[in-house]
């Protein structure tokens, strides 16, 4: 009564009205429509000569037997009965013959390295365990939520479709709205208006937003192992292959076949395609933005990661790595000058954005030469000398041993060397150190006759090509150190110089292979300066 209610009602609205309008509207065309006139009746020899008119035959099947009617019925489900039947007993078969199995797989993907395949195998398990675990959580408290919400809205039988929605969303994408369906169709037939119906629905896409959205990546979303992506091109590849079954199953499988890529070599590639890890390391990324000419992406990855780490890790985990990819491809002739030219600008551009980025003043030039020497004071650090990074050191020097002491960045001449020094510039002058930069050219040719050379009680010589130990800079080093015997001398960064009797004849004072060890060096040097001038200045009182 309430279905044929609701019939009437939408009979009663303007579809109804438009209808019987259309109606009477054609009833006088089909008053002037011209009749298909009747043929006429022949007689005599024309009836003869007339050709025969066919008879209609018609053909009467025998009533279905019961057993018939049975089978016509049932037949649509026959199908997926036998599929679940076949999984079940396959199922069944493999539980019994769980340890057997395993020692096989073991056998068959790897008996050479069982260490190896035994992780594998584990790690599977693991994942697949915990995935099993929180869907099943999340299903049951999705299908509680729905039986609740239908019994407030007042649909009959609200624990049923709690039950058949707690299931059906063990298929992906659709089993929850298969319910949805089936219990927008009852609250529809028991009420004449729509507010049941529409209630219904409206609770069926909270919780399904809820639950796919919130709790399960919350729960097992990144943990599982899948991209995004994967999980949809997965669900779509095993559905076409297996149907229903693999649609139930497709996050499954690929997550075995995932974990298996991981293990194995040659299926590594599925991890890369499917897996939910970068595809590039942030230094891969940080230089192919640099090669794409696009620094702005750069300056954004390193803000986000800066959430993470601090600045100095940044440089030495993220920008460090990628100029060592830069100096690779510059030293194997693959970049043109004009590249190298565009690379080096988004680098210093990267730089200067960063020390805004970070609340500091934005002191750095590009490491232009102020003079004719070619230097470049950095002396407006001064009065950041109180911003001490944490980072650095577990017990670093107090601020008098560092006040004031200049630290000369000389910057070697690879491609990416200056812009390097202007890094360690940018990293000395937090630390309370008074830093200087000069050209390479410029440091050769008139460091003999500038003051601020002369004063510098700390040398850093950087260059990316310090672990090679070119001959270049080893000649840079001996002279420095002929010109300053008593200061302190710190070469690097990109790695540590390679030892020998050529490298310890330069007078190297201190390696270091990151930003991280050279502020380190340059602080206990700071120390080692202070206390030499207050020994000489107590010396002469």
């Amino acid at each position: 009564a309430a279905t044929e209610q609701t019939t009437g009602t939408v009979r009663e609205k303007p579809v109804g009205r438009a209808v019987s309008l259309m109606g009477r509207a054609a009833a006088p065309l089909q008053r002037v429509a011209p009749t298909k006139p009747s043929p006429p009746r022949l007689t005599g020899r024309a009836a003869r000569n007339a050709p025969a008119v066919p008879t209609p035959v018609e053909v009467h099947e025998p009533s279905l037997t019961p057993m018939q009617l049975a089978q016509r019925a049932l037949s649509p489900a026959i199908a997926p009965i036998e599929t679940t039947f076949i999984v079940l007993v396959v199922t069944i078969f493999i539980l019994l013959q769980r340890e057997d199995l395993r020692d096989r797989l073991i056998s068959l993907f790897g008996s050479r390295d069982l260490h190896r395949t035994t992780t594998a195998i584990n790690d599977a398990a693991g994942r697949l365990s915990r995935y099993f675990v929180a869907q099943l959580g999340v299903n049951l408290s999705a299908g509680g939520i729905i039986a609740i919400g239908l019994a407030i809205i007042g649909v009959p039988g609200a624990l049923l479709f709690g039950v058949i929605a707690a299931l059906l969303r063990f298929v992906p994408y659709i089993g929850i709205w298969i319910a949805a369906i089936l219990a927008v169709f009852l609250a529809a037939a028991i009420q004449p208006q729509w507010t049941m119906a529409v209630y219904t629905l409206i609770l069926f896409i909270v919780v399904d937003v809820v639950a796919g959205q919130i709790a399960e990546p919350l729960l097992y979303g990144h943990r599982s192992g899948l991209s995004p992506l994967a999980v949809v091109v997965a669900a779509i590849f095993w559905s076409w292959l297996w149907g229903p079954i693999g649609l139930v199953l497709s996050t499954p499988l690929t997550l075995c076949v995932v974990t298996l890529g991981r293990y194995a070599d040659r299926l590594n590639f599925l991890t890369v395609l499917l897996g939910d890890q970068p595809a590039l390391t942030p230094a891969q990324n940080f230089y192919q933005r640099l090669l794409a000419d696009d620094p702005h992406e750069a300056i954004v990855q390193a803000e986000r990661l800066l959430r993470e780490m601090s600045l100095i890790d940044y440089y030495d985990n993220v920008a460090l790595e990628g100029l060592k990819l830069a100096r690779n491809d510059a030293m194997r002739g693959v970049l043109m000058p004009e590249q190298l030219a565009r690379i080096n600008d988004a680098l210093v551009d990267i730089v200067e954005n960063l020390e805004i980025a970070d609340g500091l003043p934005d002191r750095l030039s590009r490491t232009e030469p102020a003079d004719s020497a070619g230097a470049m004071s950095a002396s407006a650090t001064a009065d950041l000398s109180d911003r001490h990074d944490s980072h650095i050191s577990a017990h670093p020097p107090m601020h008098h041993e560092t006040d004031r002491a200049s630290v000369l960045c000389v910057p070697g001449r690879g491609a990416f060397d200056e812009v390097t020094a202007a890094i360690a510039v940018q990293l000395l002058g937090r630390q309370g150190l008074a830093p200087m930069i000069a050209t390479h050219s410029g440091y050769r040719s008139a460091h003999a006759d500038e003051p601020s050379f002369k004063d510098a009680p700390i040398i850093c010589i950087i260059s990316l090509d310090a672990p090679e130990s070119p001959p270049y800079l080893r000649n840079m080093l001996r002279r420095t150190r002929e010109w300053r015997p008593r200061a302190t001398l710190v070469v690097g960064v990109g790695g540590a110089p390679e030892a020998g009797p050529e490298m310890g004849a330069t007078g190297a004072s201190h390696a270091a292979p990151t930003f991280r060890a050279m502020i380190e060096e340059c602080r206990m040097g700071a120390s080692v300066q202070h206390s030499r001038q207050a020994s000489h200045l107590a010396g002469a009182d």
